[in-house]
């Protein structure tokens, strides 16, 4: 998933940066509230942490700005600011969870990807697809007691899928989903089909797999059939 981080602390930016990263997420930073409002118009984000004492800009304005732009993203508010109306405010204009600094890096993951739960509505650390079951924790796809080798970024586009059932994504967004912000004159759609194809490969060696849809003209999407 794609995550914005807008921090003025240049060390703390690039050390969540590199965690989250490790943890398999696709981070872009803002050191600024005009950097980040100038990404946010253009880019879509899954998860973005936001310090809301910024040199330029509140960050309060900030999340109402960018409600109105980017409806989807989840929000998570991370400052030393520990005053109960700014969270009331923050919470109140659209923020999904809000962590006090000095925080744990383990703990802003665990928050991640609690909003992520409720976000996508995932009742469960593992995902059903048809017979096939996601391991989210260990980033694993098993068919049984079998598992199916996946590449890394055909685990992603799978799980991206997933927690997005029943919608339509088009390839442009599965590719900044997964491979990150690029332009236009940059996008090759034939690169998602060539990974949807690897992965379709893969699963139909253990089990057919219909849920796994594409949507002519459009993109993918996998179906309720698999619940």
């Amino acid at each position: 998933m794609n995550i914005l981080i807008v921090e003025d602390e240049k060390s703390l930016a690039g050390e969540i940066a590199r965690y989250l990263t490790r943890e398999n997420f696709l981070c872009e930073i803002a050191h600024t509230g005009a950097e980040a409002s100038e990404k946010i118009a253009v880019n879509l984000y899954d998860f973005i942490l936001l310090d809301l004492g910024l040199p330029d800009y509140n960050g309060i304005d900030l999340i109402s700005e960018a409600r109105k732009i980017s409806s989807e993203s989840a929000f998570i508010i991370i400052t030393a600011r520990g005053a109960v109306e700014e969270r009331i405010k923050g919470l109140d204009l659209g923020a999904d969870d809000y962590l006090p600094k000095p925080f744990a890096l383990a703990e802003l993951h665990a928050r991640i990807m609690a909003v992520a739960r409720r976000k996508f509505r995932i009742n469960s650390p593992d995902i059903p697809l048809g017979s096939f079951t996601l391991i989210i924790s260990a980033r694993k796809l098993m068919s049984g007691d079998r598992e199916v080798q996946l590449t890394k970024k055909e685990f992603d586009l799978l799980y991206y899928l997933a927690i997005n059932r029943n919608k339509v994504m088009t390839r442009h967004q599965l590719y900044e989903h997964i491979w990150g912000n690029i332009l236009d004159d940059q996008y090759d759609s034939n690169f998602i089909d060539v990974h949807i194809r690897n992965i379709r490969k893969k699963l139909n060696a253990h089990s057919p797999s219909p849920w796994l849809e594409t949507v002519r003209g459009v993109g993918y999407r996998i179906s309720n059939e698999t619940k």
